[in-house]
């Protein structure tokens, strides 16, 4: 067979070329990071000002041109990624500033959109990269939403309310970043795929008793995840059948409002939007340290004290009447408690029992003090996780005495721990009667 002529060096670059520009260039990793989180903040910003929009073109803003509309839903981006508003409220009409208040209630359910965003550029990001390459779309994508932040802190202050610089700058960063990384770890399937560290090959590595130890804290911690996680769940379902129940109640509100077709729409997306906040409200209810809803207005399970409320439609759901068997809901999360003592037992990760058998003879004692302790720690998980959620549930609206708005973030997690390590205790202790052999049944 004859060999094939080979082209001369000038063909063969320019067939390369004409095969290039058919084909096209890659993109660089750093600039596809950079676009994918580009349309993660437009789409964002359109999700949120398209609303005030529409309410202007009702004439709900009659008093404002458009660029004032623009600013406030600048303002309302930064605030759903978690910048807080510095209100300037007119006092005696001779300082601007005075009685100035911070706006910093995050509505978490808004803040679920650029979360979800950033989780799918991180997907499309992790499909598109080398594991050694990911850091380059990452690093591109965070610089364009720094930008972003920056560039929105500048354009969006008036003579209502000012945003700082540095941290409209860095805080939209951390949903984004959350975002990002979740969305990565999840195409990639595994930690090893996305950072390449395999923490499998350096864990085998250890000793034994190193690999026990580790074996019960995990096991010790995805039982505390666990048990908040549930109770959360619970308190969700708690929050909707509340709904349900004072419908009627709710429905009442709207119609003394007459908010008008577009009113009703934008007021139900906010509403909808503070869903998750309301839901962590909920669980520092039946936990007993319960929440506030402005200077001298508690409710808990066990003391309630409400004062004036604005006319918002979801706050007519408000535990009202008898209550005087609230308390009962505290068994909640001891239920959930008990689950997560259930999970631990099935996991089989109880090391620490073995290691407290080996040197106390009696049984029972051995079995008591294992048991105490992993309560306890399940329990201090649980209430930890608990800090968090409360902390980013509550905050202040800045408006008259709502500068106190949320959850009791210290007493929540206090009894929310007491009630899983008591719950989890009783798991685990009467989880294996409910435990079957199947080759003993037979």
């Amino acid at each position: 067979m004859s060999e094939k002529k080979k082209q001369p060096p000038a063909a063969a670059a320019l067939n390369a070329a004409r095969q290039r520009l058919s084909t096209g260039w890659p993109m660089p990793l750093f600039l596809q990071g950079a676009f994918e989180f580009m349309q993660a903040a437009l789409f964002s910003a359109f999700l949120v000002v398209i609303p005030w929009f529409a309410v202007w073109f009702s004439g709900g803003f009659a008093d404002r041109g458009i660029e004032s509309v623009l600013k406030m839903g600048g303002q309302i981006w930064l605030l759903i990624h978690g910048v807080p508003l510095n209100l300037l409220q007119v006092g005696d009409g001779i300082d601007p500033s005075h009685g100035s208040a911070v706006l910093n209630f995050i509505p978490l359910g808004l803040t679920l959109i650029p979360f979800f965003l950033c989780w799918r550029a991180g997907r499309r990001i992790a499909r598109a990269s080398y594991t050694d390459q990911l850091w380059q779309g990452i690093i591109g994508a965070l610089g364009v939403y720094l930008l972003c932040g920056l560039f929105t802190g500048f354009l969006v202050n008036n003579e209502e309310a000012s945003v700082s610089l540095l941290a409209a700058t860095l805080i939209p960063l951390l949903p984004a970043g959350a975002g990002v990384i979740t969305g990565a770890r999840r195409e990639a399937g595994s930690w090893v795929r996305l950072i390449g560290f395999d923490a499998a090959a350096w864990i085998a590595k250890t000793s034994q008793h190193s690999r026990w130890a580790g074996s019960y804290v995990w096991a010790a911690l995805c039982g505390g995840a666990l048990a908040y996680l549930l109770t959360f769940a619970l308190a969700s379902g708690l929050l909707a059948i509340n709904l349900a129940v004072h419908w009627v109640d709710v429905s009442n509100v709207y119609q003394q409002l007459r908010p008008g077709p577009i009113g009703s729409a934008v007021l139900t997306l906010g509403q909808l939007g503070v869903m998750p906040n309301l839901a962590l409200w909920t669980l520092a209810w039946i936990t007993g340290g319960g929440f506030t809803l402005g200077v001298g207005s508690t409710l808990s399970t066990l003391q309630t004290t409400v004062g004036p409320l604005p006319a918002v439609p979801v706050l007519a759901a408000l535990p009202a009447g008898d209550l005087s068997y609230a308390w009962a809901f505290m068994l909640l999360p001891v239920f959930a408690g008990f689950m997560a003592g259930w999970y631990f037992l099935r996991v089989g990760e109880n090391h620490f029992d073995d290691w407290v058998s080996t040197r106390v003879g009696s049984r029972w004692l051995s079995l008591g003090l294992s048991t105490v302790a992993l309560g306890l720690f399940v329990g201090i998980i649980s209430g930890l996780l608990s800090v968090v959620g409360s902390w980013l549930a509550g905050g202040s609206l800045g408006i008259g005495r709502f500068t106190e708005v949320g959850p009791d973030v210290l007493l929540t997690a206090v009894l929310l721990a007491a009630q899983v390590a008591l719950g989890t205790a009783i798991g685990y202790l009467v989880s294996p009667l409910l435990e079957h052999d199947p080759v003993l049944d037979r």
